[in-house]
């Protein structure tokens, strides 16, 4: 069966599927700039309007039409990724996945293109089903049928997940950030002690005599070190994770709960925390894990140093090449699962070491680098709605950076008054002037979100090619591991 001509539609090639007696392909309306879908053949399910030449449905990208071209497309649905070497490509405009399928293709690196926090999506004002559907009809649009997942990141309560299971995310990362004790690393053992001794350990079906008998005084062989637990860093280990592991095996529970047979990636992140994850604390947290039969696909610890967002790697990278391989042996030992990079956009001096480090075992997690790579292009095709984007963000730094990591200093960023048309660009490759307009993202999509979305659809496969460049950097370390 083949497509009628239909006037005034521009059909992407690659999406063009001819199955079971119907015909499904995306097009561009060249009228109004919006994507639709057309179906001929059998468009039973599907909403749209019928064309009076060919038999054919124009249908809007609608959520009751994307559910239905999933049911009969079965490669546009997310899937679990498992251990294979995978990447999450953060979108928050909805816009830039076609420029994530160009950058994963014929790299070997599974990828997520589907991927949002609870506080994204706030500050977006996007749900997490939006999140899906959009990266849905990009890959639709693209011809990508090779597995991908959906990542609802950094889940913190049980009541943030059932909008993620309905929409069919596979891949779940919980964040106890909030039930790690920061001054467990400095609390003299007395305190320690009391701490541990507090602990509800009923739920993690222990009890301190328990505790003690796991770890205290006892070696651990891995691969390339060995880990002994004295009795201080036993408590150390314990007071500062012991919440955390009580939260991660709640949420666990209620996630598995929800997701029934279905299978699905659970990801364990502590890396939004003031101070590092010691080697000894990871085994501390995967030992407890696995004991208490949670299974997971992959951990973030906060390594040493500082993973700032929309940035390379802030410290001394001889000390983290070595914090990395401890990281990896207990990986190897406790596994096996991937050790995750989160705000791993931009860190370029990083990616080499850790692909040699985890061969292979690796979740790279990527967000903002994507918004910031949107508005290089926005400095490049218009750059007088850029300067009033820059200065607006150099306005709201001081406030929004409040939920952020960031280093970034205003004194440090230049002035767009004393820059070219021709220097704009460049700002995002200013270490400040970049985590300025990233921490900003969600005061300038409330202000100029409409503007920016409408120069994106003007200049779709300029934005994706300038995405295809930017990944490939991120992705080479880790191709074909």
């Amino acid at each position: 069966m083949t497509l009628p001509q239909l006037a005034g539609l521009e059909i992407y090639p690659a999406s063009v599927v001819d199955q079971d007696g119907s015909v499904y392909c995306l097009a561009l309306e060249k009228s109004s700039g919006n994507k639709v879908l057309v179906v001929t053949g059998k468009p039973a399910g599907f909403d749209g309007t019928p064309q009076s030449s060919g038999g054919a449905l124009v249908c809007p990208l609608s959520a009751q039409n994307a559910a239905a071209l999933r049911e009969r497309l079965p490669w546009l649905n997310p899937a679990p990724l498992g251990l294979r070497t995978s990447a999450g490509f953060g979108d928050r405009l909805g816009k830039a996945t076609p420029g994530h399928v160009q950058a994963a293709q014929g790299t070997g690196v599974a990828p997520i293109f589907a991927q949002q926090s609870v506080r994204e999506n706030a500050r977006t004002g996007r749900t997490p089903q939006q999140v899906v559907d959009d990266a849905m009809w990009a890959v639709f649009q693209m011809g990508w049928r090779d597995p991908w997942g959906a990542d609802a990141d950094h889940l913190k309560l049980p009541e943030v997940i059932p909008p993620f299971v309905d929409a069919g995310y596979t891949f779940f990362t919980v964040d106890p950030g909030e039930h790690v004790d920061k001054n467990a690393d400095t609390a003299p053992e007395a305190v320690l002690e009391a701490q541990v001794n507090a602990l509800d350990l009923n739920l993690l079906a222990s009890s301190p005599a328990d505790l003690r008998q796991r770890f205290e005084g006892k070696s651990f062989e891995l691969d390339t070190l060995t880990l002994t637990f004295d009795r201080i860093t036993l408590l150390r280990a314990a007071a500062k994770y012991g919440r955390a592991v009580m939260h991660i095996t709640r949420m666990y529970r209620h996630l598995k709960g929800l997701m029934g047979n279905k299978a699905f990636d659970f990801e364990v992140s502590v890396d939004e925390t003031d101070s590092p994850t010691s080697i000894h604390e990871h085994y501390y947290i995967a030992s407890e894990l696995r004991r208490l039969g949670i299974v997971w696909v992959s951990l973030a610890p906060r390594f040493v140093g500082k993973f700032e967002k929309g940035v390379d790697y802030i410290g001394d990278l001889a000390e983290l090449d070595q914090n990395l391989a401890g990281h990896a042996a207990v990986m190897r030992c406790l596994g096996p699962y991937k050790i995750s990079l989160h705000s791993g956009s931009d860190k370029f001096s990083v990616y080499p070491m850790a692909a040699r480090h985890a061969a292979g075992l690796v979740h790279l997690k990527t967000a903002g680098t994507s918004y910031l790579e949107a508005l290089r292009v926005w400095a490049e095709v218009d750059p007088a709605a850029f300067r009033e984007i820059f200065e607006f963000s150099r306005q709201r730094y001081e406030t929004d950076r409040a939920t952020y990591h960031v280093s970034a200093e205003l004194a440090k960023v230049p002035a767009a008054r004393d820059l070219t048309d021709g220097d704009l660009p460049g700002l995002l490759d200013q270490f400040d002037a970049r985590q300025v307009l990233h921490v900003t993202y969600g005061s300038v999509l409330d202000q100029f979100g409409d503007q920016l979305h409408a120069m994106l659809r003007s200049h779709e496969a300029r934005y994706s090619a300038t995405l295809k460049r930017h990944f490939a950097r991120h992705l080479e370390s880790f191709s074909g591991a």
